[in-house]
């Protein structure tokens, strides 16, 4: 099982469909689309975040054990870096300290069922590092109207936070091996770079195989 992670606008699930398709597997959309606290959390975020961090939580939980019943396959959000938006909500007061323990101590919960089951724990995290005008720059263009800073401009705040604060989990991140892939880099659609993501991945999870004796 391979889990893609990194900011809002790094391109996760374009990378993830793009892995997915060149080994064959199947791919696991993060629930945004259909998520019915999303709005309403960036009209009122001290409302609606608790809420929406146990929404994440559990349809993502339910979505690596789904995933675990086949093989290889991609998810285009991880469970591991859930608690940056809780850490990142609690300190802007979106969230009590009660709330965040609350949510702490779930989250550890569903880490510890992860952990010991080969079949529920991921292979490899794939890191999509990006600059911050980049990823604005992308959040831009897929026009969803909540995410957009010219509509809410307190957003350009809250993502440059939350730019830096992705860039500090990765450093100390060790649940699982990880690749990083700066997605500035590559254009998928161009069939050389998109040959060349895929022939990272490869290697990596080759270098993860056992080695016979």
């Amino acid at each position: 099982m391979i889990l893609m992670a990194g900011m809002i606008g790094t391109g996760k699930t374009t990378f993830a469909e793009l892995i997915s398709s060149g080994l064959g597997s199947e791919i696991y959309y993060e629930s945004v689309g259909d998520n019915p606290i999303l709005p309403d959390y960036y009209v009122n975020p001290k409302r609606w975040a608790f809420p929406l961090q146990i929404y994440f939580l559990n349809t993502r939980f339910k979505t690596i054990r789904q995933a675990s019943k086949a093989q290889d396959n991609v998810l285009d959000r991880s469970l591991y870096e859930d608690l940056i938006f809780a850490e990142l909500n609690h300190e802007a007061g979106n969230m009590s300290k009660l709330e965040f323990e609350t949510y702490k101590d779930l989250l550890e919960t569903l880490m510890q069922e992860c952990a010991p089951s080969p079949d529920v724990r991921p292979d490899l995290l794939i890191y999509l590092d990006s600059d911050l005008p980049t990823a604005l720059s992308r959040i831009k263009n897929r026009g969803r109207d909540y995410e957009q800073v010219e509509n809410h401009p307190e957003l350009f705040d809250y993502y440059k936070t939350l730019h830096g604060k992705y860039q500090e989990w990765i450093k100390h991140y060790t649940k699982t091996p990880v690749l990083i892939i700066d997605s500035t880099k590559y254009d998928v659609h161009d069939p050389q770079d998109a040959e060349k993501v895929l022939s990272q991945v490869k290697e990596k999870l080759l270098s993860l195989e056992p080695v016979a004796v």
